[in-house]
């Protein structure tokens, strides 16, 4: 009997843990079980209420001679549903967001999700210092929001960067999630909202202090050398 009982218990936990990775899909870097129960919560709301599965997938590396494009193609066939991806491999330091069918991307802003920038001030900034054309100036300056690879970018301690890793990508997937619970006119309990934009104002202020410290320098340096110029 308590053979029976101790079989029943393993199978009832093998069927429980393949269903708490419907939406973090799968996880070969940061074997984070507080990671995984915070995308499975968010994941299942937006699927209950809206019928769409967003579904993160953390790679080490893409099969050998696939991109992520079509490594997710590969992977989008396998689902029925409406589905998003939102793939990550580590070593090929690759990012991207796939839909099916196709018209799930009206419901979330892709380029902003994966935009390398985080705020206004640094898209203007680089526009200002880097376009060489009006047309590129306009493309630059209107590039920001990145909830994602401004994260990626930064430097991490040793033995932390799993917790990057995992900090970046569960921005972006709330991201994703919160744009299109918007869209659909859905409210979730589980909303991240504010709070995890935190990661994204930490990097505003280093980039606003490092721009504070360098016009600090410059003027620092015009005045000392027009002081030097009246010395002589």
């Amino acid at each position: 009997m308590s053979t029976s009982r101790g079989l029943a218990a393993l199978i009832l936990i093998f069927f429980a843990s393949n269903l708490l990775a419907d939406y973090l899909y799968k996880d070969e870097i940061t074997a984070n079980r507080k990671f995984k129960e915070d995308v499975e919560i968010l994941g299942k709301e937006l699927h209950d209420k809206t019928g769409i599965a967003v579904r993160l997938v953390m790679l080490k590396k893409l099969p050998k001679g696939m991109s992520i494009v079509e490594y997710e193609k590969e992977l989008a066939s396998k689902f029925d549903e409406p589905t998003v991806l939102l793939t990550f491999s580590e070593l090929d330091q690759k990012v991207d967001i796939l839909a099916k069918p196709h018209s799930l991307y009206q419901y979330f802003d892709k380029k902003q999700i994966l935009s390398p920038v985080a705020s206004y001030v640094q898209s203007l900034f680089m526009a200002l210092f880097f376009s060489h054309s009006w047309k590129e100036f306009k493309e630059t300056v209107s590039d920001y929001g990145g909830t994602i690879i401004p994260l990626l970018a930064q430097k991490a301690k040793k033995g932390e960067e799993a917790q990057k890793y995992a900090t970046a990508m569960f921005n972006g997937y709330a991201d994703v999630v919160g744009q299109i619970a918007q869209a659909k006119g859905v409210k979730l309990e589980h909303a991240v909202g504010d709070a995890n934009q935190k990661a994204i104002l930490a990097i505003k202020v280093l980039f606003y202090g490092f721009i504070l410290y360098a016009i600090i320098l410059y003027f620092k340096r015009r005045f000392f050398s027009k002081r030097q110029e009246n010395d002589a």
